[in-house]
């Protein structure tokens, strides 16, 4: 470039002043964390570079597994606790609440047709029906935690009890006047529980069976991901054992070897907790939650044919209902294959405790429905008087309803040798899941520390 002229004079060349330095134009890809950085990378070939870099992967390893090791462990045994306490024993208690209410309409019918020959006896199993459904109600609401749905069938439940109440009673006092308009009355009082209050109560049964299955499920789940985790952990610990004999030709690392065994420990007594804790809980389930679930069916199912034989001798003959409600029970309770819980099914899987039981309410079913049939051969011929006294009467044990009552005691026997089944099978999985996760994390620490401490001491050597 040709020098530049200021008045006549020649300019100097642009460039720096001089006795200054030149100014450093700075490099690409170099910044103010390059040389930390750089000098870290260098730091980290070398032995206890890489001695560090293996600790530290072992360690997150080790800390990882803990963590994830104790938290599925205590979320299945929260879960488990859950099931055993809370789900299971709301789920039963809701259908007992529908069985009450089912038993009170059964036994209001059958108090109706005997009218002043009531026995006490009678009246009382009414009585404690509605006190049992009215006891239920405010105790499931208060267990029924933040379930909106259940909380909201209950409120429902507790205003419909005293409206079904206060028809049969208007019912009974008309009856007692002899007036026909009695059995009309409690015809309505029946319809509304079939077709208002119980409907209300299958879905609040729904309901809480629905949650029960939630907890089981998660009580059952496997841990996955702490086994592959402590898998991980355990094949890392032994590699980096075998690298480091490979490169000192020391056999033993103790403090390497520590966290190895405690990892292996950490492991089997998670598969070990896992496979006892499937166990119980699978028992729990086949012994308990699905023979009761079907138990309760039958019984129900039992309980509205029975209220269904009462009300056809209520309407004489005014309507064929009541009779094609019963045939349509006795047929889904006799076997139909649309009904898992059948009676004929009953006997596939109950605990060993429950088995005469159901052998014995299968005798007198039978009986049952044969003591029918005969009240329905009289009542079909005209004998209204003699089909009443074949169905109910108080003081006899050759009637209908003493069959049935005979079967539903020894359901309801069996019911609690169920229930049984139930609470030996699941009451200690949460206790023996919660032992688990605290093991978990304990082990897993005693294998940061290992590693820490085999680490170190190899360290040591370069100082």
């Amino acid at each position: 470039m040709a020098a530049q002229t200021q008045g006549g004079v020649l300019a100097p060349p642009p460039g720096p002043a001089p006795g200054r330095a030149p100014d450093r134009v700075a490099e690409p890809g170099r910044g103010p964390l390059s040389a930390p950085l750089a000098r870290l990378r260098t730091a980290a070939r070398t032995p206890p570079g890489r001695l560090r870099t293996a600790g530290a992967v072992l360690v997150a390893l080790a800390l990882l597994f803990s963590v994830t090791a104790a938290w599925q462990s205590a979320d299945r045994a929260g879960a488990a606790r859950q099931l055993a306490s809370r789900s299971e024993p709301l789920s039963q208690d809701a259908a007992e609440l529908y069985r009450s209410l089912a038993d009170a309409d059964a036994t209001a019918a059958a108090g109706f047709l005997m009218a002043s020959a009531e026995p006490p006896e009678v009246r009382k199993r009414y009585q404690d029906d509605l006190a049992t459904a009215a006891r239920l109600i405010p105790q499931a609401a208060a267990r029924s935690g933040a379930s909106a749905d259940a909380q909201r069938r209950l409120a429902e439940l507790s205003e419909q009890l005293p409206r079904y109440a206060g028809l049969v009673e208007t019912a009974r006092a008309i009856n007692r006047e002899g007036l026909p308009l009695g059995g009309a009355y409690l015809r309505y009082a029946s319809d509304y529980l079939q077709k208002t209050v119980l409907p209300n109560a299958q879905k609040l049964a729904d309901t809480e069976a629905a949650a029960l299955d939630g907890d089981y499920d998660a009580a059952a789940a496997e841990p996955w991901a702490a086994l592959v985790l402590g898998v991980l952990l355990l094949g890392a610990l032994g590699r980096y054992q075998v690298l480091l004999f490979r490169r000192t030709n020391r056999v033993f690392n103790p403090g390497l070897l520590t966290a190895s065994a405690a990892v292996l420990v950490a492991l089997v007594w998670t598969v070990g907790g896992t496979v006892a804790a499937g166990t119980g809980l699978h028992e729990a389930r086949t012994q308990g939650i699905d023979p009761l679930r079907a138990l309760n069916r039958v019984r129900v199912e039992g309980l509205q044919a029975h209220t269904a034989e009462n009300l056809d001798l209520v309407s004489r003959g005014a309507t064929e209902a009541y009779n094609e409600r019963w045939t349509s029970l006795s047929r889904t309770l006799n076997g139909s294959p649309r009904n898992a819980g059948s009676v004929a099914g009953l006997t596939a899987a109950p605990p060993a405790r429950a088995g005469d039981r159901l052998a014995e309410a299968q005798r007198w079913y039978g009986e049952w429905q044969r003591r029918h049939a005969a009240a329905a051969e009289l009542d079909a011929s005209g004998d209204y008087e003699g089909a009443l006294r074949q169905t109910l009467a108080p003081g006899r044990d050759d009637t209908a309803e003493a069959a049935f009552n005979a079967a539903e005691q020894q359901w309801e026997q069996a019911g609690r040798a169920e229930q049984a089944a139930f609470d030996s099978a699941a009451g200690g999985v949460g206790g023996a899941l919660a032992v688990q996760a605290v093991a978990a994390a304990l082990l897993a620490a005693l294998a940061v520390g290992g590693t820490v401490r085999g680490i170190g001491r190899r360290l040591a050597e370069y100082r």
